[in-house]
């Protein structure tokens, strides 16, 4: 995994005490990265940096995006009005498309 539950959490701003949600937490973070991996038609381990295994940043911070909205988000169904913020997940990917 590239992600870790720390990272994840603060960027949730989810308390370190809190650990009921842990579990699903890292299951989202697999999630995440075979989202983006598909999403991107790369493997990320063709990515990540050889010494230190790091994705580069873009990459890493849309799967905490993706990985907010799938916790903030957990059905299919909303009844707000979301719009989309410009300049994030799909726009963070994109720079990394393999077309």
């Amino acid at each position: 995994m590239y992600l870790q539950l720390e990272r994840i959490k603060k960027h949730l701003i989810i308390d370190d005490y809190y650990t009921n949600d842990d579990d699903y937490l890292l299951y989202l973070a697999d999630v995440a990265e075979k989202t983006v991996q598909a999403h991107i038609d790369c493997k990320l381990s063709d990515l990540a940096n050889g010494d230190s295994g790091e994705l580069p940043s873009p990459l890493t911070h849309a799967m905490l995006l993706y990985i907010g909205d799938m916790y903030n988000n957990r059905e299919s169904i909303s009844y707000s009005a979301p719009h989309q913020v410009p300049f994030s997940y799909n726009y963070l990917l994109d720079l990394y498309k393999q077309y």
